[in-house]
């Protein structure tokens, strides 16, 4: 099944897309996979490295999202687009993956602040995808099989990588019991909280590159004045309707 075009998270800090990604997915989002950085930064900092930053087609690697031990949130690939991270392509398209800071040595700890950051943005993304609970399974079969209902997997169940370290392995089950509480009570978006998500919705949409099937055609609008040349994919009000229309020629004269 197809991927459905959804918004990130309104929860992001930081954002820097990385190269290393495949757009768009395959798979509808019904997975989450959770990583370890093995080191400590901000999100900011885990998504300036440079295997995040630099295009290799072979060894390059990116997620989708970065959580810093300082509880900040970082962007790294649209939740449209599958991530390289997990060494198992029909895992990324399905799953959301997720770098969470930690130590450098087994059993690589995360931070109060990076695990709260976590439970956070999980809520968001099962809210915002329809996946209505997390069903961890000590079983590795169980997890790269979905048995059950199992949608959290890790990298070690693809590589032979300690990944997520075994102190977010051995809470993956407390985590999802977090996730899973919030999401029974079933929490109102506020106001507040919708104007921030659909800022973040529009912000994306005014930073992306016209489509190649129209790339002729927005040039020949934006050299002609129809439109500024800016902005591509942005939705379009009926006030600047009414303004590309008049451009055109198509609205009557006004009385004098």
């Amino acid at each position: 099944m197809a991927a459905r075009p959804m918004p990130n998270s309104s929860l992001v800090t930081y954002t820097r897309l990385s190269p290393n990604r495949t757009s768009p997915r395959n798979h509808a989002i019904d997975t989450v996979t959770i990583h370890c950085t093995a080191g400590q930064g901000t999100a900011r900092q885990i998504l300036n490295m440079s295997h995040f930053t630099s295009y290799d087609p072979d060894n390059g690697a990116s997620c989708n999202y970065a959580v810093g031990k300082d509880g900040s949130i970082g962007l790294c690939v649209d939740e449209g687009d599958r991530s390289w991270c997990s060494s198992n392509g029909a895992n990324d398209h399905r799953a959301i993956t997720i770098e969470v800071s930690s130590e450098a040595v087994s059993p690589y700890k995360v931070t109060e602040k990076a695990l709260a950051a976590l439970i956070d943005l999980l809520t968001d993304i099962c809210g915002r995808n329809g996946i209505k609970s997390l069903v961890w399974s000590n079983s590795k079969a169980d997890r790269v099989n979905h048995r059950g209902g199992c949608n959290m997997t890790c990298h070690r169940d693809f590589a032979a990588k300690a990944c997520p370290g075994d102190y977010l392995y051995a809470m993956e089950g407390d985590i999802a019991a977090a996730v899973n509480k919030r999401l029974e009570e079933g929490e109102e978006v506020t106001q507040e909280q919708f104007n921030a998500m659909m800022e973040v919705y529009l912000t994306q949409q005014r930073e992306k590159e016209t489509s190649s099937w129209s790339k002729e055609a927005w040039e020949k609008a934006a050299s002609s004045g129809v439109f500024d040349g800016t902005a591509p994919q942005a939705p379009l009000s009926r006030e600047q309707a009414s303004l590309v229309l008049d451009r055109l020629g198509l609205l009557p004269e006004g009385e004098s």
